[in-house]
Order: structure tokens, then C-alpha cells, then sequence
């Protein structure tokens, strides 16, 4: 999770050892012949984060089989009662079940959540408007509601529901469950050039459509979801429109831009469109190497790297493939105005000549680095802290409002214990804005019907993306809220 008007890069560790070998149990008068040693892992998936660990299997982290037989059962006898809701009414939170926390950030949290009258899955965030306010955060938050509302691509996490009540703020978006490149890189995995390859593409794909939004996002690795590419989190993200040049030093300082740090130095004319690229650049060194192409961190000073990234020249594996190379030099240049920095450019890089684009951007094309369906890709206490440690559970909202709503309607007005925090809240109240994709595309396909629903006995699984569903149980992806200026 990211905080502040920063997002923070994390190191990546260093290249693992070989795996680890499997070990033969004692021989014994019944004991089974001993299994051969696992063979190494193949191109795009994890090591084994410890090569002295002598257990063939790791033991899950989540109860897997449990919780699958658990919910089947429970969605199945919930769907012969499935609810219908008022075409007119708008989304709130009462058209959800909460089905496990799976994130959190400094003011905000992230759940697996399923519609009751559709049963699909999403991901939702919410989001505190009392730290929101204190954090001086709720433009960034209305300003991503504003994005995200006016977009909609197939590499990108789409906002489906926006919805509000007294406490919290809540944006409902599609449901990955890879998790980002963040977390991978810090779990030692391997990435092929092939792999690699594919997520520029993808990526590409997702920048051209975004200027064409004159959108800038500020890509780094925790706002990539992995399987096929998603840009996600989109709270420092700016808009410039018309000739327009960004200014704010703002991002996550290992990917951001040579001209960002230059002009937040030496002023000048700001940056556009091209920083993005770099930091696509700057993230496929740092998949095929397992470290980034400089030694950069959130606390160097922003002089320092304007001399750094005049000083230092790249260093390329003479394994890697000629036309890898050339591609990564292309998107590395410090000059933005030589920098491969559109669709077009990348499409004619030789590296990428076999490249069905049509077939890719309709995601007919396998991803590289599918991530392990029988492992909690993010960190497995954010379940136990919603229900054990936190003071205000997202389970227990309705009966907390109700008791809040009794105890303020007898209360006089003119003892507010803080006038200005609730004239910040009545303000939010007023201005935010309700979203419904769902109720959209019906008014503009009057003939669309929601997909139905699964069959009775049947067991509603989690998608992978959009397009399928995946077998396996939650996994989770980076959307979480973060701080950030434009």
C-alpha cells in the first residue's frame, strides 16, 4: 500500500539460488521408494525463496479446500433467494456480501465482495472520510472517481459501482487476482524475455488508450496486476489536456522519469505523456534482471538523481537477446523526445515484429506468468486484523449506523464536538458523485441481459479477470489508496 504524495518503490532482492532439492525419507521395511527431487522451475514462475529448505512442499497459507466447499454451499442455497433490487435505487452496500478483507492502505481497505442479484464478483474499496479529511485527501479520491468514471479499457481495472454513507466512501472495481508486480518481484520470480515482451505490449496498449484520455498515471510496479497486465490505482494519476505540461514531483521515485526530477530542480516547461513509458522501461529491466537499471530509492535527495541519471549508462545482459536489448534501450532513453513513447513505436520495434496486436488486445493471447492459483497472493493477516483489531468492522456498519443515527438525533446541534469536521462531511456528502456502469450499459443497450446467474448446486468461483473464471480462491490484487498531487 501506498501513502503519501509519493508512492514508495520497494527493493528488489537480489537473484535467488538454485532451488532446493527434494529429500528421500529413511528406507524401512514398508516405507514407499523415495520421490525424485522436484525439477527447476520453469521460465516465469517462483523459486523456492530458501535453497536450504529441505520440505518438498511448502504448507498452504490458506485452507483452500475448506473455504471453497464453505462458500459453494453457502451460494447455493443463496441463490434460489437471490434478491432483485429497484432498477431506481442506487447501489449501496446492502447489494453486497462481504466475503473476506484482502488489503489495506493509510486511510483506506480492500474486500472480495459478490452483487446479490447478479452474483458477480468485484473487488471494493473504502475508504474512511474522517482520515480522508485530516489527511487533506479527498480531492486525490474525487479526482480518481472522476477518472475512472470516464474510462473504461480491457487492460485497465475498470470502476464498476461508486456509492457513500456516513462513514466511508466506496468504489467497486473489477476482481484480479494475480497480484502485482510489486509483491512477485519480492517473491524472487523469474520472468522470461517472452514474458516480458507480452506485458509491454499490454501496457502499451493501455498508455495509448490513456493519452488518448490525456491521462497521465505514474506507473510503478504495485499498480500493475499480473496474469495479463491491468494498470490499476489511479489516485496520483493527472489530466492534461491541450498542450498542457505536468509539474507536481509526484509518483514513486525509482520509476519516475529523468524530467520529473529536472524540472522539479531547474523548473523549465514540466513533462507529458513520455514519463510513463520510462517507467514501463524501468520495470521490464527490472523483471528480466531482478533489480532496476539504477540504484535509486525514495529517500535520495531529487538533485542527486538529476546528476545520477546524467552520469550513470545502463548496464545490459550480454545474454539477452539483441532485439530485448534495443527495445529496453529505447524506452530507457534520458531524453524524452527520443524516447519510444507511443503504440506506434513499439509496434514497429523489431523485438516485437511477431506480435499478433489484434489477438492480444482482445486477450487471445496466453499470458507469459500465470501466478501460483493455490497461494494468498498478498498478505493473509489483513483478514484477521478487519475482525479481531479493527475498532469499526465493515461487518458490523448497519448496526453501528443505526446506533450512530439515534444517538445524533438526540443530541442539540450546537454541541458538536467538531463543527468543522462535520462541515467537511456535509460537503463530501453534497458533492460526490453515485456511479452505476452496470445501469449505464443497459441505457445505452436496452437489449443487454446480465449474465445469469450460476445453477443451484453449482459453486460461484472467483474470475481471474473480466473474461473467465478462475478456479482457485482469493488471491489479490493492489488497489489500495494512496496520497498523491498532481
Amino acid at each position: 500500500m501506498r501513502s503519501g504524495a509519493e508512492r514508495r518503490g520497494s527493493s528488489a532482492a537480489a537473484p535467488p539460488g538454485s532451488p532446493p532439492s527434494g529429500r528421500a525419507r529413511p528406507a524401512g521395511h514398508d516405507a514407499p521408494p523415495a520421490p525424485p527431487p522436484p525439477p527447476p522451475p520453469a521460465a516465469g514462475q517462483p523459486r523456492a525463496r530458501d535453497a536450504g529448505d529441505a520440505r518438498a512442499q511448502p504448507r498452504p497459507l490458506f485452507p483452500w479446500s475448506k473455504w471453497k466447499k464453505r462458500m459453494g454451499s453457502s451460494m447455493s442455497a443463496a441463490t434460489a433467494r437471490r434478491p432483485v433490487f429497484d432498477d431506481k435505487e442506487d447501489v449501496n452496500l446492502d447489494h453486497f456480501q462481504i466475503l473476506r478483507a484482502i488489503g489495506k492502505g493509510s486511510f483506506g481497505k480492500v474486500c472480495i465482495v459478490q452483487k446479490r442479484d447478479t452474483e458477480k464478483m468485484y473487488a471494493m474499496k473504502y475508504m474512511s472520510k474522517q482520515q480522508c479529511i485530516e489527511r487533506d485527501e479527498v480531492r486525490n479520491v474525487f479526482r480518481e472517481l472522476q477518472i475512472l468514471q470516464e474510462i473504461e479499457h480491457v487492460f485497465l481495472v475498470n470502476l464498476w459501482y461508486s456509492f457513500q454513507d456516513e462513514e466511508d466512501m466506496f468504489m467497486v472495481v473489477d476482481l484480479l487476482l494475480g497480484g502485482d508486480l510489486r509483491y512477485h518481484l519480492q517473491q524472487n520470480v523469474q520472468f522470461s524475455e517472452d514474458t516480458v515482451r507480452l506485458y509491454i505490449c499490454e501496457m502499451a496498449l493501455a498508455l495509448d488508450y490513456l493519452r488518448g484520455q490525456h491521462i497521465i498515471h505514474r506507473v510503478a510496479p504495485s499498480s500493475l496486476l499480473t496474469g495479463h497486465a491491468h494498470l490499476t490505482d489511479f489516485n496520483i494519476a493527472t489530466i492534461i489536456r491541450d498542450g498542457e505540461r505536468a509539474t507536481a514531483l509526484a509518483g514513486t521515485k525509482p520509476y519516475m522519469a529523468p524530467e520529473i526530477f529536472q524540472s522539479f530542480v531547474n523548473g523549465g516547461t514540466g513533462y507529458s505523456f513520455e514519463v510513463d513509458w520510462w517507467s514501463v522501461g524501468v520495470m521490464a529491466y527490472e523483471l528480466l534482471r531482478g533489480w532496476r537499471p539504477y540504484d535509486i530509492h525514495s529517500s535520495n535527495a531529487v538533485e542527486s538523481l538529476v546528476q545520477l541519471f546524467s552520469t550513470v549508462s545502463v548496464q545490459y545482459v550480454p545474454t539477452w537477446s539483441k532485439e530485448t536489448v534495443a527495445l529496453l534501450r529505447k524506452l530507457l532513453t534520458v531524453n524524452p523526445q527520443h524516447r519510444m513513447s507511443s503504440l506506434r513505436d513499439v509496434q514497429a520495434a523489431p523485438a516485437l515484429a511477431d506480435v499478433l496486436w489484434a489477438e492480444l488486445s482482445e486477450k487471445k493471447v496466453e499470458p507469459g506468468f500465470v501466478p501460483n492459483k493455490g497461494r494468498l497472493h498478498c498478505d493473509p493477516t489483513f483478514e484477521l486484523e478487519e475482525m479481531i483489531l479493527e475498532s469499526r468492522p465493515l461487518h458490523k456498519k448497519k448496526k453501528r449506523l443505526a446506533k450512530n443515527r439515534s444517538r445524533d438525533s438526540s443530541r442539540d446541534s450546537s454541541q458538536s464536538e467538531n463543527d468543522y469536521l462535520q462541515d467537511c462531511l456535509d460537503a463530501i456528502q453534497q458533492d460526490f458523485v453515485v456511479f452505476n456502469r452496470e445501469k449505464l450499459k443497459r441505457s445505452q443497450d436496452p437489449s443487454s441481459e446480465p449474465p445469469p446467474a450460476p445453477e443451484p448446486g453449482e459453486a460461484a468461483e472467483l474470475p481471474a479477470d473480466s473474461e473467465g473464471a478462475l478456479s482457485a480462491l482469493p488471491t489479490c490484487g493492489s488497489i489500495c489508496p494512496s496520497a498523491g498531487s498532481s
